[in-house]
């Protein structure tokens, strides 16, 4: 809808809160940095409360030990931070880091991607479950099922940093973003927060801890990443494009949907081709 013909008759006001937390010296911590901390956190604690948990599990035998979640922490911080960064640059900006490839490292400056994030942890959850004699769907389940949280609060730093806004609109709730010109926006930062982290956190964990889903491995990791890609295609009619990117096709065809339908596919793949092990003798 051309912004011309829309008018700010209501809107919120953007709350303006510092992206900075505090600052000491040169030493900077954001509020984008610390969801990322956090978010790795709570998977990490999460994962060690399932597989400590045996009944969750076919025969009630988890897949891995609590210190081998310990030992996977280091591992799922690099995938993230290597591959959320260069998934970004070369999904969404390659131009821009081939002419200055300096700027690959500015991390704190924001362009992080959660699909080469994803590819990046998948990667290190594959080598270190295969150097642990771990079943690598069992150890996709257990780390798929926290992320959700770090989805969420990262999704919440976005609209506290005031970028990846969504289109102009007239509902109640939009919001006038400092940088996003006079009119009022969808704040899809919001809207993805709910939909990645609230609501597939709370589908993930009832068919965890009712529905025994992690019985039947890759059926949580398939989940949330249908879920994960079916809630990125529905907000990605209410957010803009990046700039430097536009439509694909027509005004609704963004890259954001490119990149989550296939997810979306090997999800129910896995969802639907999940089987639980052979039950375990009697000793």
């Amino acid at each position: 809808m051309p912004e011309t013909l829309l008018l700010p008759l209501a809107a919120l006001p953007f709350p303006n809160i510092d992206p900075v937390i505090v600052q000491i010296g040169p030493v900077a911590i954001h509020w984008y940095g610390l969801g990322y901390v956090v978010g790795i956190l709570f998977a990490w604690w999460y994962s060690k409360k399932l597989v400590s948990t045996p009944r969750l599990w076919a025969n009630d035998t988890p897949a891995m030990k609590p210190a081998d979640i310990d030992d996977f922490l280091l591992w799922a911080a690099i995938g993230v931070v290597l591959g959320g960064r260069l998934g970004y640059v070369l999904f969404y900006d390659f131009g821009r880091y081939l002419d200055d490839p300096s700027a690959i490292l500015a991390i704190w400056s924001g362009g992080m991607s959660f699909h080469g994030g994803m590819l990046g942890v998948i990667l290190a959850m594959i080598f270190f479950a295969r150097s642990r004699g771990i079943l690598v769907w069992s150890m996709f389940d257990t780390i798929a099922a926290g992320v959700p949280v770090g989805l969420g609060l990262v999704r919440v730093t976005n609209f506290i940093n005031s970028e990846l806004w969504g289109r102009v609109t007239d509902a109640p709730w939009g919001v006038v973003f400092p940088n996003g010109g006079p009119f009022p926006r969808h704040p899809s930062q919001l809207y993805e927060a709910a939909l990645e982290g609230l609501v597939l956190f709370v589908v993930l964990w009832a068919l965890i801890w009712k529905g025994g889903r992690l019985k039947t491995p890759r059926f949580i990791g398939g989940a949330f990443i249908a879920g994960y890609g079916l809630s990125r295609v529905v907000v990605e009619f209410f957010r803009m494009p990046d700039a430097h990117i536009g439509y694909l096709a027509g005004e609704w065809l963004t890259m954001g949907m490119v990149l989550s339908l296939p997810m979306i596919a090997a999800g129910l793949w896995a969802m639907l081709t999940a089987r639980a092990p052979a039950q375990q003798p009697a000793q």
